[in-house]
């Protein structure tokens, strides 16, 4: 069989239900092969993907996402590869959008327009985006660029820091750049903040992303701004911890230097959020510390990699796609 242009790798943990839906519009894709991770389902996800003509990595025990991702990506030789959530359902002429940015020179990966939705149908379906890219800030914050604004007004390609790890597309060589060892994405850091990380150390080895807005996707989002209240006291810590590995693993000396009194302010406002209104997230400050040699040993293989390159690229900081008039 020859090797597809593109991989679209679906994770399902128990979504069968959402499958349902998503994998129809990704099996109408062309010149793509679909494969659904299943990450060691009790319900019938199998059954489902057999029907829409779906290729299965199975799972025999229950993974991080990171590390369910990882096993599918070590399954599949896609040209490219798009990580798509079960709860996302492509256009019908998504990847005939996105699939030629990655040919642009410098171009890694591609962001799509993600608009808001509040289940799995067309009825279901809002005029507001979820995100239009992934941003960071120069508190290390990161965040979703036009989440609530109208569907409309992010309508212009332009360059971002990098993609939404519930629907975007990477170039294979960048996905392999960016591995430590075996993990592309890290291990070691589960679940929240995992795409960005990727994002960010892709964009130090020198490869951009590119937001194409006639790309677009629909997405029932499980955590938002606007619903982190509503998410377990597990999760916002596992969200807090995270931020500090990243620093740990792709910041330099010289940007930290920089933005030093931001930075410091945040962190002092940060800690003090956490005493006075949420203490479980202080446990973000042991785990972090405990998974420290983890990250350095990790930064050290990233360095390395930059100085093979020729050096280190610049974290683009607050990149995000213009807002039309």
């Amino acid at each position: 069989m020859s090797r597809a242009r593109t991989t679209i790798l679906v994770l399902s943990v128990d979504e069968a239900h959402r499958l349902e839906h998503s994998l129809p519009a990704a099996a109408a894709q062309p010149d793509a092969e679909v494969v659904v991770i299943d990450n060691a389902c009790t319900d019938t996800t199998r059954t489902v993907a057999e029907r829409h003509g779906a290729r299965i990595v199975a799972l025999s025990q229950r993974r991080s996402y990171a590390a369910a991702i990882n096993a599918g990506l070590a399954a599949t030789d896609g040209e490219a590869v798009l990580l798509l959530n079960a709860d996302c359902v492509l256009d019908a002429g998504f990847l005939a959008a996105a699939r030629p940015q990655l040919d642009r020179p410098g171009i890694g990966s591609v962001a799509p327009r993600l608009v808001r939705a509040t289940g799995m149908t067309e009825a279901e379906r809002l005029e507001v985006l979820d995100t239009a890219a992934m941003a960071i800030d120069r508190r290390r914050k990161n965040g979703l660029v036009g989440h609530g604004e109208p569907m409309a007004r992010r309508a212009r390609r332009a360059p971002v820091f990098g993609g939404d790890g519930a629907c975007v597309l990477y170039r294979r060589e960048v996905l392999d750049a960016c591995a430590v060892g075996a993990e592309v994405l890290d291990e070691d850091m589960e679940l929240w903040a995992s795409d960005v990380d990727l994002a960010w150390r892709a964009q130090l080895l020198g490869y951009g992303c590119t937001y194409e807005p006639a790309a677009l996707a629909w997405h029932v989002r499980f955590y938002s701004p606007t619903t982190r209240s509503q998410i377990s006291p597990a999760h916002r810590t596992l969200q807090f911890r995270n931020r500090l590995l990243m620093i740990a693993k792709n910041d330099s000396a010289r940007s930290l230097a920089r933005d030093l009194p931001r930075l410091l302010l945040y962190e002092v406002l940060a800690l003090g959020y956490a005493v006075l209104r949420e203490r479980h997230l202080l446990r973000g400050y042991r785990d972090a510390y405990r998974l420290l040699p983890g990250a350095r040993r990790r930064r050290a293989v990233l360095r390395a990699r930059m100085a093979e390159r020729g050096g280190a690229a610049a974290a683009p900081f607050g990149l995000e796609p213009p807002v039309s008039p």
